[in-house]
């Protein structure tokens, strides 16, 4: 019998190409293209890494999306949460992969939405300038805003947090008055005939948990990944030195999943993320985090650590993120891979599977 956990899966839906990313980046550009240029910056770098089972899909085929689904499903994993990307003034980017999955109800599976609250940066590809701009014009904004996502609550594949629909944000305090725009959130929920919604805020420092609980957020998901520059430096400067290179933000993974967890984790309105891997070199060469050597064993200490720590909670709250299902450019993925193969869903499937 499969432990009672709840694992949701951050989902990428940049896998085709769209006119705005064919005019930055060349046509035909999709996450791929940095995955497939990516070359290994230091002696035993894991790159170029190269999908295996689900090969390179391209997201605008729905049999794809199905075999991804029938994966995630078979492994444990409960749903897909998408990034969705909302600029303001009704302005939308890779909205074609989800709303294909809500249109055709395929596949039936599980998913709920994240608001990617966030500019889309250049830098992020190694270049400067905004590209696209993240706005918060008001009210009329965020009642529009709800208004395109209530087919998707209202759809019974929606993942649910003591019945109302799971909203996650990127960027929480980011919203100019978050106490106002969930009070309409919630509002318009109720009045559509929803118990209302179930808001999540990300946060990557756990000192930030109750002033974003203090917003109105309802919980929060804790990533620690980006606060190891802050909380610990000894093994960021041992690293390179071992390896006779002068990269900044490379970790040892079995170093690093030392702080992934802590015990803010054990409460009952935090959610805690897993990490199977992390390499943004793909996109920004050694300019961002590079975890080093992970495997699916170091993998397996850091998944049963963090299901122990949410075993305590309610049944509905025994919620973990997995960061991610699929983002390659970043080097954060639970899909098959040519080096290690299911490995990783495998240890994870049996973590869940590991008796009491």
């Amino acid at each position: 019998m499969i432990r009672p956990i709840r694992a949701i899966a951050h989902y990428l839906p940049q896998f085709h190409p769209i006119p705005e990313n064919n005019k930055w980046w060349g046509t035909g550009f999709t996450e791929w293209t940095n995955v497939g240029k990516a070359k290994p910056l230091f002696r035993g770098h894991y790159q170029p890494r190269v999908p295996s089972d689900l090969g390179y899909y391209d997201l605008r085929l729905p049999e794809a999306r199905e075999a991804q689904a029938d994966m995630a499903r078979e492994y444990g994993i409960e749903g897909f949460c998408y990034w969705h990307y909302w600029f303001g003034n009704g302005k939308q980017l890779l909205e074609g992969v989800f709303n294909s999955v809500l249109k055709s109800k395929k596949p039936d599976f599980p998913f709920c939405l994240a608001w990617a609250n966030d500019s889309w940066s250049g830098v992020w590809h190694g270049v400067q300038g905004t590209l696209m701009e993240q706005t918060y014009p008001g009210v009329q904004d965020y009642e529009q805003h709800f208004h395109t996502l209530l087919e998707a609550f209202q759809d019974p594949r929606y993942i649910l947090i003591d019945g109302k629909p799971l909203v996650f944000i990127f960027q929480p305090l980011a919203i100019p008055d978050p106490a106002m725009f969930i009070d309409i959130w919630q509002n318009m929920a109720v009045k559509n005939g929803l118990k209302g919604l179930h808001f999540v805020a990300h946060s990557a420092y756990p000192p930030e948990i109750q002033d974003v609980l203090n917003k109105g957020y309802d919980s929060v998901n804790i990533l620690r990944l980006f606060a190891l520059q802050q909380m610990k430096r000894s093994f960021l400067k041992k690293l390179p030195v071992k390896l006779g290179l002068k990269l900044k933000n490379v970790y040892d993974y079995a170093e690093a999943a030392r702080y992934f967890s802590g015990e803010e984790d054990r409460k009952e309105n935090v959610f805690p993320s897993l990490i199977p891997n992390w390499d943004h070199s793909p996109r920004t060469g050694n300019k961002r985090l590079i975890l080093h050597n992970s495997t699916p064993e170091l993998f397996r200490t850091h998944v049963r650590s963090v299901f122990d720590s949410v075993l305590h909670k309610s049944p509905g709250h025994r919620i973990v993120f997995i960061k991610s299902w699929n983002e390659w450019a970043e080097g954060n993925y639970i899909e098959p891979d040519l080096k290690y193969g299911k490995q990783y869903l495998e240890v994870f499937k049996e973590e869940l599977l590991r008796k009491h």
